[in-house]
Formats: C-alpha cells, structure tokens, sequence
C-alpha cells in the first residue's frame, strides 16, 4: 500500500487463545473524547506522539455508518451534527449513512486515498474531514496533537519514520514470557 516498513523484533510468544473482548478492550471506541483516547494509550504505556502516529494507520480502512452516525444527525443529543465536520462531507455521507437503518454500510477512512498508506489522513483531518470523532478530535480538541497533525500533514516522511517506530513500541505491549504463549512456527495457527 505504499507505507513504511520496520524490522519486527523476533521471538515474540504468542497466546494459544484467541479472545474477542481481550483483544478490543484496551482499543478506543469511534466516539470517545480526547482524554480518554489518551488515557488508553498511556494505560499501555504509549504517549501522545505514539497516539497521533498509530491512528495514522486510518489513511486505509473502512468504518461502518454505525461508528460515526452520530455525527451526522444528533453529535451531542441536541439533534444537531458535529460542526466540526466539513458539512459538504457530511452531507455526502449522509447519501448512504441515513438516521436509521444502514449500520452495516462501509465508508473509507481517508476518501482522498483509500487504498495508499500515505499522509492524506492528517490533510483530511486539517480540513474537517476526519471520518471518525476520534480523529477529529487530533485536530480540535489539543494543541499538541493539533500541530503534530499539522507536521505529518506537511511532511509524510516523518509521519513514516514515527510510525514505524511506534509500530515497535506497540509490539511489546504486555509480551508473553516464561512458559506462558508460544514462538509459532507459522504466524497464522498454534504450533502443533
């Protein structure tokens, strides 16, 4: 897709399990504030660079209606939208994103280039059109992350140089040890 790449440190154990709700808890919702995107990165000992970087990765992906209609229609319960969203986006998004119905509908995370890992997700952001409230919030809602995203936006090489090296950080969160997981042979399935 284009995006940077990194050197995966080996012989990292993995678990024999998988669990669907282990694997989402400690993972920010679409419609949480600020602080509590934050509050989850550190809990995992990430920081703010590392915050703003690692959502970077929403320059691919998709994201259901569900995640964002709140925008569109009733942000804060007052039955208005989100202002700081582009209201021609929303309008579009609107197109098939209705009031009710529709959840399941998939909508690009970066529309300028859905399929390149690139810096369009933080020109997106400049310009109000962060899909989800939780990116959004990058560029309205702190003055740190604010000019961050102003940084990448400008200069896609730093954005890539950073990313890379939270990818890292991100990797040895909580590692398995001693006798608890295991080195897979092939990434995919528990050895046999």
């Amino acid at each position: 897709t284009g995006g940077p790449s990194w050197e995966v440190p080996l012989g990292r154990r993995d678990s024999l399990s998988a669990s669907l709700s282990g694997s989402t808890q400690n993972i920010p919702a679409p419609n949480n504030t600020f602080q509590t995107i934050l509050t989850k990165f550190k809990l995992q000992g990430l920081d703010i660079v590392d915050l703003v970087a690692l959502l970077g990765s929403h320059t691919i992906g998709n994201a259901r209606c569900t995640s964002f209609r709140q925008r569109l229609y009733n942000n804060t319960g007052n039955g208005q939208p989100d202002f700081s969203l582009d209201q021609s986006y929303a309008a579009q998004l609107r197109q098939n994103c209705p009031r009710s119905g529709g959840d399941q509908n998939l909508f690009f995370l970066d529309p300028v280039s859905p399929t390149k890992f690139d810096n369009s997700y933080y020109k997106n952001l400049i310009a109000k059109r962060g899909l989800l409230n939780s990116d959004e919030v990058l560029f309205t809602q702190n003055k740190q992350t604010m000019e961050i995203v102003t940084q990448y936006a400008e200069n896609q090489e730093l954005f890539f140089k950073q990313f890379a090296k939270s990818m890292v950080k991100m990797g040895n969160i909580n590692p398995l040890i001693g006798e608890s997981g295991q080195i897979r042979n092939t990434c995919r399935k528990v050895n046999s």
